[in-house]
């Protein structure tokens, strides 16, 4: 029986396509990404060449440096195009909902809870701290009083858990779309992992879109990695 020599091979292939895509998404916006990742990668390799010269052997330093160059450019190539990524959807409608996707374990997001007519939108992601009701929208203060609204109405479902309004925005006292993760991972733990279990089965009750939802596109393509969503993964 003849051995299947292919064998994986549309693994290696669609991540080796996730790679194309990832970086053609990032020179939309950042068109030296992949001149920086190969000055890195060389750079590392340069350094381990020259440190091999001067305290030897070379090919120990050479074995050792390589994956060291790949490891630093797949994560410089992974921050230039989540940088890339968050400069194409800021200001969007349901970017920060894009944003929340990239969320690590712990965390349960659901996108949309609340919108108006204006398309002013307001997510909920569950975990740790509590409720954190995110808002994004043209107007603070229309996008402040759709997360009061949504503050009442999760508080009637779970009155004594913490609830913690965000928004989204460039703005004195707002969260910019690139450190709103980073910001919800900062915040204070309030609650144990087993009443968030509970917490996410009692806000069920909520339903999760709300009627009139905004539909206003991303742009084609622009969608954030999710951590290093790039070599390696």
């Amino acid at each position: 029986m003849a051995r299947n020599d292919d064998q994986g091979t549309p693994e290696k292939t669609g991540r080796i396509a996730q790679i194309r895509q990832t970086y053609k998404m990032a020179r939309r916006s950042d068109r030296w990404v992949g001149w920086i990742t190969l000055g890195i990668l060389l750079g590392v390799i340069a350094l381990a060449v020259i440190v091999g010269i001067v305290l030897g052997p070379l090919w120990l330093w050479i074995v050792v440096g390589l994956p060291i160059a790949l490891l630093a450019a797949a994560i410089a190539f992974g921050r230039r195009a989540e940088r890339a990524a968050y400069s194409q959807i800021e200001g969007q409608p349901g970017a920060a909902a894009a944003a929340l996707g990239t969320l690590r374990r712990g965390w349960d997001t659901t996108p949309m809870v609340g919108a108006n007519r204006y398309q002013d939108v307001v997510h909920r992601a569950v975990g740790r701290p509590g409720i954190v009701l995110i808002g994004e929208g043209a107007v603070a203060g229309r996008v402040a009083q759709l997360l009061a609204n949504e503050r009442k109405r999760h508080a009637r479902v779970s009155p004594e858990t913490p609830i913690i309004e965000v928004i989204v925005g460039r703005e004195e006292g707002q969260v910019p779309l690139p450190r709103l993760t980073r910001h919800l991972n900062k915040l204070p733990k309030n609650i144990r992992p087993g009443e968030v279990t509970e917490l996410r089965q009692r806000l069920r009750a909520l339903g999760s879109t709300p009627i009139g939802i905004p539909k206003g596109p991303l742009p084609k393509g622009a969608r954030i990695p999710r951590g290093t969503q790039l070599p390696g993964r």
